[in-house]
């Protein structure tokens, strides 16, 4: 590295001056990231920013002994597997700063308490679905079943999932060009700072990310070499099927390979042995009864799920067309949020000169990468946590782009930049912001309650007209974060104006109902703590819970806030008064 720095001094001073000026710009020009979660404008309120800079200068020349190490270069898999699980676990504690969470805990609580033939079942009828699909939830159910409902279980399933998320993006590009080219894509996606506030969370949209990204993998490998790859391919479309939604559109990309396979077989077929050795057995006619046997696979499986549950699925499908498709343009975000802010401009200016790039070239198989960037563009997608499956194909592109610079060590210098500019906002700047949202209150509430003697804990919400959030929603995150059982006796009647619901990013929470797990045997006891769960502003406790907590006392309450949001979750713990005191 030393020798590296004596011959390359100007162009490392000039990289260096450029990545900290993009960060000081993209800092100034903070006002213009409107992300819903992690604005530039928010995550930096109180930041000292002078420090932004050393840190990223003294991670850029950590990241670059990291990137050259020998393992990294040995066994590139190996390394990035092990380098984005160490850095995503540093994230673990981060709170469900999402509600949707609630939605997802409910979902495995159901399987874990009833088991799989229950969960099968009643998806989509006594366990209400929502718009989601059961894949993610059936396994986050597997996990407590097998685990308990310790959160650090499904922490590390999702950092996993994202890992060899990095390391399948890395197989894609090694596939469709060389090694370097997929060791960049892969080492890109740490240069993404938003996806690190989404790995610790209990939602769908990591493992979706995985399931897409293996699914064109494998679907490429059984292009290439048939045999069980076939299955593979089958298995994984199958499994990003019933993922989400929205996974639906991407799988377009399915299509896309095959096309690209099967031109590459007929010219292969058209201009002899030349280039056989680069699409080994995949000919023409060898793509085509492939892909025709994937597809034969993924339609029989469909077929026995729509069979039991076509039903719930036209109604979702129905409901997500009236709801969901014209609410994504309410709720939307900029490009230049992510694209800019929420992903490092490395990445993104690179993935744009890679579309020129391979027009240059007339490489067909850019497109494989590129498709899903173009669904993005042309339906509109404004929202990162929606963009975020295609995020690989983004890597990808800004990967093939940095190629065009011919010397290695600068390509892996600016790979160094993206990532450790990333690293460090997400560290220093994302890190500190989501640890004080006011959902950390559940997390703290929950330790607390676990270091009390009480096997049980009564659980009591005060609705208010100040959010758009149905109060009871939180109820099973605070169960999430304490070993403790909940007792949950009463739902709220409570309800804001219809008309304010029906385009309520939050809708989902006024058509949800604690489960009856919650009370089946809630006998009120006058041993066991009591938890208020309000939201933030002066409440007057309603006459019920006035009388409830007879006898009763306050003992902590967890009101951490950053004043950003309508629902800011208060959580006050009661427990019986000592007499004499």
């Amino acid at each position: 590295m030393h020798q590296f720095l004596l011959r390359k001094k100007w162009d490392i001073l000039s990289i260096t001056l450029c990545t900290c000026s993009a960060f000081l710009l993209l800092f100034f020009l903070r006002n213009a990231d409107d992300n819903r979660l992690t604005s530039w404008k928010w995550v930096f309120t109180g930041s000292e920013i002078i420090w932004f800079v050393p840190l990223i200068i003294a991670g850029i020349f950590l990241m670059y002994a990291v990137l050259n190490s020998p393992i990294s270069r040995q066994k590139p898999s190996l390394f990035l597997f092990l380098f984005s699980f160490g850095v995503s676990a540093l994230f673990w504690k981060v709170p469900e700063v999402i509600i949707d969470a609630s939605r997802y805990f409910t979902y495995g609580k159901h399987l874990e308490l009833y088991g799989i033939r229950y969960f099968i079942s009643e998806w989509g009828n006594s366990i209400n679905a929502w718009t989601d699909l059961p894949l993610v939830p059936f396994l986050y159910g597997l996990i407590f079943k097998l685990f308990g409902e310790g959160r650090a279980f499904i922490q590390v399933f999702t950092s996993v999932l994202f890992s060899m998320t990095v390391v399948v993006t890395y197989r894609i590009g090694k596939t469709l060009w060389d090694e370097e080219t997929g060791f960049y894509a892969g080492a890109l996606l740490l240069g993404i700072p938003y996806i690190f506030s989404q790995i610790p969370l209990m939602l769908v949209d990591v493992p979706t990310m995985f399931l897409l990204t293996l699914s064109i993998y494998v679907f490429m490998q059984a292009l290439r070499e048939g045999g069980g790859w076939i299955f593979l391919s089958a298995l994984s479309i199958f499994a990003a099927l019933l993922s989400k939604y929205s996974a639906w559109m991407m799988l377009s990309v399915i299509g896309i390979v095959f096309i690209v396979y099967a031109g590459e077989g007929l010219w292969v077929r058209g201009y002899g042995q030349k280039k056989r050795k680069e699409i080994p057995e995949a000919g023409f006619r060898d793509c085509l009864r492939r892909a025709l046997f994937v597809t034969l696979i993924v339609s029989i499986f469909a077929g026995v799920v729509l069979y039991f549950k076509f039903n719930v699925i036209a109604e979702q499908i129905a409901f997500l067309r009236e709801y969901q498709a014209p609410g994504l343009r309410r709720w939307g975000e900029s490009f230049v949020s992510t694209f800019l802010f929420q992903i490092h401009p490395i990445v993104t200016l690179a993935a744009l000169y890679s579309v020129y790039e391979s027009i240059r070239k007339r490489d067909l198989k850019f497109l494989i990468v590129f498709w899903l960037i173009l669904l993005i563009v042309v339906f509109q997608i404004r929202r990162s946590r929606y963009v975020m499956i295609v995020f690989p194909m983004v890597t990808l592109m800004g990967s093939y782009g940095l190629q065009k610079i011919k010397d290695p060590e600068i390509r892996r210098y600016l790979l160094s930049c993206a990532v450790a500019a990333s690293l460090v906002v997400a560290l220093f700047a994302y890190l500190p912001y989501l640890q004080t949202m006011s959902m950390v209150n559940f997390k703290d509430a929950g330790a607390f309650l676990d270091g009390t003697a009480a096997e049980k804990v009564e659980v009591l919400v005060i609705p208010s007209s100040e959010t758009a959030v149905n109060a009871s929603v939180a109820v099973p995150i605070l169960d999430y974060f304490t070993m403790k059982d909940i007792l949950y006796a009463h739902d709220e009647n409570f309800s804001l104006p219809s008309e304010q619901i029906e385009k309520s990013p939050l809708r989902f929470t006024w058509t949800y109902r604690n489960p009856e797990y919650y009370i089946s045997d809630a006998q009120a006891s006058d041993l066991q703590p009591v938890v208020i769960i309000s939201n933030r502003g002066r409440q007057e406790l309603p006459e019920r819970i006035r009388n409830r907590l007879q006898g009763y006392e306050i003992t902590e309450t967890f009101d951490a806030t950053t004043d950003r949001f309508r629902y800011s979750p208060v959580v006050t713990v009661y427990l019986p008064a000592v007499e004499g005191q």
